[in-house]
């Protein structure tokens, strides 16, 4: 069994408040995992409403499944208007 492991770091320029960077998050991280079967959560910056780290995991007997998974994650992230996709790094375990 295999687990990649996704760190992202994002940036979220227009948001003015917690409420909003909330919203946005919790709406494109509920797609996510709906899409993807992934686990997926906002795992740092909690109180800064322009940034957040997201973290997300994928789980398979396959390291080159898992990896795609996760390399689809990262372009949903990065395709959506209202954030920007600062950096990544993955880790498997």
């Amino acid at each position: 069994m295999v687990t990649v492991i996704l760190t992202a770091h994002i940036q979220l320029p227009g948001v003015s408040s917690l409420k909003e960077k909330r919203r946005i998050l919790s709406s494109m991280l509920t797609r996510i995992r709906n899409d993807f079967n992934v686990s997926i959560a906002e795992v740092g910056d909690n109180d800064r409403h322009r940034s957040a780290v997201i973290g997300a995991a994928a789980i398979s007997n396959e390291t080159s499944f898992s990896h795609q998974v996760i390399a689809k994650v990262v372009e949903r992230i990065g395709a959506n208007h209202d954030i920007i996709l600062a950096d990544y790094h993955t880790e498997v375990y």
